[in-house]
């Protein structure tokens, strides 16, 4: 345990010497996301522990292998959170898997997502070169912020050893609601209740019934809840469920797929089960239907479609990027990691 990061400087300056691929890992709960790589594994949670962190100043440093579960009890203890909600998939997570995935939660619509709250990384690259990039200050910075880039690239542009982040006080008060509406009627709500900047903070809709959860002070928080109506939400840990993929709807052996789309776009009619969150921005279907069918309706309602998971492997789990912006990775990739080494094909078979 502690700083792991000679040791793991090295393990890519070998692989690079070799043409080694490196497949980076903290906890694997995210392994079963992307395409298959061939490689060596590469460990990252002995690489741990908060390097720093000052409440007063909204701002922590953790290393790449520190469980996402003790970042956040060491938030809450000075009573400050991760707005983004990081789901634990399997029980916990790295520090360096949360950025590298970029997943987010419930709240990922109304806090931001992870990449809006990185503010440095230290990043060992395919060129073995261990570099720092931001800091702990938010920056107005020309170019590419290139510790933001590291969320979402999924290992591919480095391994991330170090990350610091933003924080916020957790709310003060919060609600959980629920009221029996159709999909269109709770997207519409939803639209009304955002327009008129009402605290939500999680709005799912599925099975006929659309939860939702208020956050801020209490007068806030009180004054919605009466206005809005509706019945108590039983579940206290739906929402945990939710972001962690352990309600019932994840269950079973059918693909799961995500479909993101712009908020306001309308109710679908999806080949299989649905469960709309982020207030209709993002779709978990479960559905045998083939993947070019799925991406046509997803592309027509302006978004896209990515395969979750499913017991049979898929080629190409994520939405094809049009050719512009595959150039863009590539050239990225090309620079940062120019022999391939890091996680080679997993988000696309060109990177």
């Amino acid at each position: 345990m502690g700083d792991q990061s000679e040791a793991l400087l090295e393990r890519v300056r070998a692989a690079r010497a070799e043409r080694r691929p490196l497949c980076p890992r903290g906890t694997g709960g995210k392994s079963h996301l992307g395409r298959p790589v061939d490689g060596e594994i590469l460990d990252t949670l002995e690489h741990s522990g908060v390097v720093h962190y000052d409440p007063s100043e909204l701002v922590v440093t953790a290393r790449a292998g520190t469980r996402v579960s003790q970042l956040i009890a060491t938030l809450a203890e000075q009573d400050q959170m991760l707005p983004f909600e990081p789901p634990l998939f399997g029980g916990d997570a790295s520090v360096g898997g949360m950025v590298a995935s970029g997943l987010a939660g419930p709240r990922r619509p109304w806090a931001g997502s992870v990449r809006d709250f990185v503010l440095g990384t230290r990043v060992i690259t395919g060129e073995g070169q261990h570099l720092r990039f931001g800091g702990e200050v938010m920056k107005n910075v020309a170019g590419y912020d290139l510790s933001r880039l590291m969320a979402g690239s999924f290992g591919c542009l480095g391994l991330i050893t170090e990350v610091s982040f933003k924080v916020l006080p957790r709310p003060r008060a919060s609600r959980s609601l629920q009221l029996r509406l159709t999909g269109e009627q709770a997207r519409e709500r939803v639209l009304d209740w955002r327009r008129r900047g009402l605290p939500l903070s999680a709005a799912c809709h599925g099975g006929g019934l659309l939860r939702i959860r208020l956050e801020g002070n209490q007068g806030s928080v009180h004054a919605a809840v009466a206005e809005i109506g509706g019945e108590p939400l039983e579940d206290s840990h739906y929402w945990d469920k939710l972001r962690d993929h352990r309600l019932p709807f994840f269950d079973g052996a059918k693909p799961l797929w995500r479909l993101s789309l712009p908020p306001a776009a309308p109710v679908l009619e999806l080949p299989g089960t649905q469960l709309s969150d982020w207030g209709g921005a993002q779709r978990w279907l479960k559905s045998d239907a083939d993947t070019a069918t799925l991406r046509q309706l997803a592309a027509s309602a302006g978004g896209s479609a990515t395969r979750f998971g499913g017991e049979e492997p898929e080629d190409a789990p994520f939405h094809p990027l049009p050719a512009a912006l595959l150039r863009y990775h590539q050239t990225l990739k090309a620079r940062l990691d120019p022999e391939r080494i890091f996680n080679p094909g997993r988000l696309y078979a060109d990177l």
